[in-house]
């Protein structure tokens, strides 16, 4: 199966958007369709043994409409900005050509002279009215016509129809000389639809801004360095080659030909050009474009670093890892751009609605006239209120509803490092009861650190970490990296180990300076026959906090402890009270014993843990939690938290975790701060208030505005302008989410 997304140009109302997705999902060979009329595009899920994507665009062609690939995206968006220019010319021509028909027929004002045996002043009416309803307005006629062809009709249906019965009966009316003309009502009808119409695609445009937005992000160059060597040297000695570099040596390439491998330098204030490590150099970078954090990150050799993001203090030489569509920009636009076309559950049933909603107002109009021409036997007083009903009603409000605001929603959050897959996702976020919290990578850190260095027998504190981490630098355990690294941020000088020796699960020995040196756990110093006697309070406190306790020896006596933990994450605790205050409980799920669990949760506020889970029993945990009854969001970085992450209602992945922990997420967080948790669910009950207020608004537009026009309550000039408004105000209201957040 192959998944392709395309462009259609030319949907004016959610009924476009319902026919093409129709037309879409009777291909032979189309798995799944989605036509989305917030973002104009077309999502089709297909297996290319069977249909051609050629096949795919002439199904839409078909419908009248046109369509743009992939690669034609660029130019099809600078001819929506000409076409935007256009449509806004269009509208404001229309209304000031509406203007003198509308005076010279509100005042009646007569001129003392006439044409063929009519005063100017219908003239004029006649002639400024008919233009702006058969030229400005011809994409109405014409989209009406194609929709007729084809058995079908939309809202350039309703508004032909209406727009012409108005200016047809005044011309009928001129021939058989009634003067009852309505030249005015059609133009002003046009004027002010055309002029929705403009503010819609303008608003619309801003809705879906994110996207545009992300994509500037990125370097448009990069400096390279010549090399004369070949990148497999570079990478052989990479010091060597940025030592022997010179200023003639760098090049400025544009960024789409840098390759894996290459090596760049980037100059402090300028934007990081490719995701890449660190090779030389230490500098702080302004990530917030990815995180959303204000505070730049520092970074050293060794470090990732991420293109579109900014250094700002230092040089840093830079060997590129992902290039073009592999790196995190690239990533995260294709993810923004999934979401935003993807329907939420709550927009099929609009869509639904707006598939039936035009041939049920063509009858409502129908019987308008009829009744109205029953009750009075007058055909004018009969088509003016047809007319009203045709024009008010707006299924472009319903249609427009959801996926305007998930356009801003997904957006938003893009801008703060929370990155929403789909419209569903919002959607379910809104009806979370439970957030369960993998405890590893998700609340701690995920990393041991040194906690504390509690020293005996008189020894100083560096002296036990100096040992300790000369000795544990040559070991590869965790414990013993968070031992090196603890020693490495104090500055503290190492020393060279002889007769290094690795106990497995234990511990490690060897000889510093002439001095026997023992490091590892209790049971170690035991088989050792080294007394901890000294140490033991210490020992049994460490124990009790859940952390791991390491024993010095230095000549057979034990000079200090050192307590290692995985530290907790600095905005947990906060994280978990904000969301007991939305009405949320926390629970969290860990392979380790109940002695750590307990520890790690009570400092964080959770008092519901299931400890000592195997990693495939975690959905069952999900699962029995469902079976309450209870909407269940799971939090998670690792692979084992990939089945967990899937069977829960809401999966939120850590995004400084694996690949397939991300891929199997509803929402990822780029940096993995448990706030954003609660960030991300704020913002989707945020999003769908907005979705139920557009769809609220939309639903009682029409309910109310229908019978008003039916029973000639309405102006059609009136009506015209109430739909124009209805349609920009779903728009607008989703653009009032950016306000709110930003």
């Amino acid at each position: 199966m192959k998944t392709i997304t395309f462009t259609i140009v030319g949907m004016h109302c959610a009924s476009c958007a319902v026919r093409n997705e129709e037309s879409l999902k009777k291909v032979n060979g189309v798995a799944n369709a989605s036509v989305n009329f917030g973002t104009h595009s077309a999502t089709v899920e297909f297996d290319e043994a069977v249909v051609a994507e050629k096949t795919l665009h002439d199904a839409v062609i078909k419908n009248g409409y046109k369509v743009f690939t992939e690669e034609m995206t660029r130019t099809h968006k600078e001819a929506a900005k000409k076409e935007l220019a256009l449509a806004r010319k269009r509208a404001l021509w229309a209304i000031f050509l509406s203007l003198p028909p509308v005076a010279l027929a509100m005042t009646g004002f007569a001129f003392p002279f006439g044409i063929a045996g009519y005063n100017t002043s219908i003239w004029i009416q006649a002639v400024l009215g008919s233009f702006v309803v058969l030229v400005l307005g011809r994409e109405f006629h014409a989209g009406m016509i194609r929709q007729a062809r084809m058995k079908a009709a939309n809202m350039d249906t309703l508004i032909s129809v209406g727009t012409l019965a108005a200016v047809g009966y005044s011309v009928w009316s001129l021939i058989v000389r009634e003067m009852h003309l309505y030249f005015e009502t059609g133009a002003v009808i046009t004027a002010l639809i055309l002029l929705g119409r403009y503010f819609e695609a303008k608003s619309r445009g801003q809705a879906s801004e994110a996207i545009e937005k992300l994509l500037q992000l990125g370097a448009k160059t990069a400096r390279r360095i010549k090399v004369r060597n070949s990148n497999i040297e570079i990478r052989n000695n990479i010091e060597a080659q940025i030592s022997n570099v010179q200023n003639e040596e760098y090049e400025d390439v544009p960024i789409e030909t840098v390759q894996v491998g290459d090596l760049l330098l980037v100059k402090p204030g300028e934007k990081i050009p490719t995701d890449g490590k660190v090779v030389k150099g230490e500098s702080s970078v302004d990530e917030s474009m990815l995180t959303g954090e204000s505070m730049p990150a520092g970074k050293k050799v060794g470090d990732e670093v991420f293109g579109a993001t900014i250094n700002v203090n230092g040089a840093l030489y830079i060997e590129a890892t992902k290039v073009g569509q592999e790196t995190a920009l690239a990533q995260i636009v294709k993810m923004v751009a999934e979401a935003q076309v993807k329907k939420a559950p709550i927009q099929k049933l609009a869509d639904k609605i707006s598939g039936i909603f035009v041939p049920i107002v063509l009858g409502i109009a129908i019987l308008t006239a009829v009744g109205w021409y029953l009750a009075t036997g007058d055909i004018a007083q009969s088509i003016i209120p047809a007319v009203a009903v045709l024009v008010i009603a707006c299924p472009c409000s319903l249609g427009l509803a959801t996926p305007t605001a998930i356009m801003v929603g997904t957006g938003l959050g893009a801008k703060r490092g929370i990155l929403i897959k789909n419209g569903e996702a919002l959607e379910k976020g809104k009806k979370i009861d439970v957030v369960m919290f993998d405890k590893t990578g998700t609340l701690t850190e995920g990393k041991p650190r040194v906690t504390d260095i509690v020293t005996c027998d008189g020894a100083a504190e560096d002296d036990v970490l100096r040992l300790a981490a000369s000795i544990e630098k040559l070991s590869e355990h965790p414990l013993a990296s968070a031992v090196f690294r603890a020693g490495e941020e104090k500055n503290i000088p190492l020393q060279e180990v002889h007769d290094f020796e690795n106990l497995a699960g234990r511990g490690v020995t060897g000889r510093i300076g002439g001095d026997a040196v023992v490091v590892g756990s209790a049971r170690l110093m035991q088989e050792r026959q080294i007394s901890t006697s000294v140490c033991e309070r210490a020992l049994e406190a460490l124990e009790k906090e859940a952390k791991t306790a390491i024993a010095v020896a230095k000549n057979d006596v034990v000079i200090g402890v050192i307590g290692i933990a995985d530290t907790l994450k600095t905005d947990a605790l906060e994280a978990v009270k904000k969301l007991r205050t939305l009405g949320i409980e926390t629970y969290m799920i860990t392979g380790d014993n109940k002695r750590t669990a307990g520890a790690i949760a009570s400092r964080v506020g959770i008092e519901k843990v299931f400890a000592e889970v195997l990693p495939q029993d975690k959905a069952e945990q999900v699962k029995s939690l469902q079976r309450e009854g209870l909407k269940v969001a799971f939090v998670g970085d690792g692979i084992n938290d990939a089945p967990a992450l899937v069977q829960a209602d809401l999966g939120i992945a850590v995004g400084t975790g694996t690949d397939i922990a991300i891929e199997a997420g509803n929402i990822v967080l780029v940096k993995g701060h448990p706030l954003k948790v609660v960030e991300a669910l704020t913002l989707a009950r945020l999003t769908f208030k907005t979705i139920r207020q557009n769809m609220f608004w939309a639903f009682f537009y029409n309910v109310v505005a229908l019978p008003l026009a039916a029973f000639g309550l309405l102006n059609p000039m009136i009506a015209a302008g109430a739909m124009a408004f209805s349609s920009v105000s779903v728009v607008g209201n989703s653009l009032r989410m950016k306000r709110r957040r930003e």
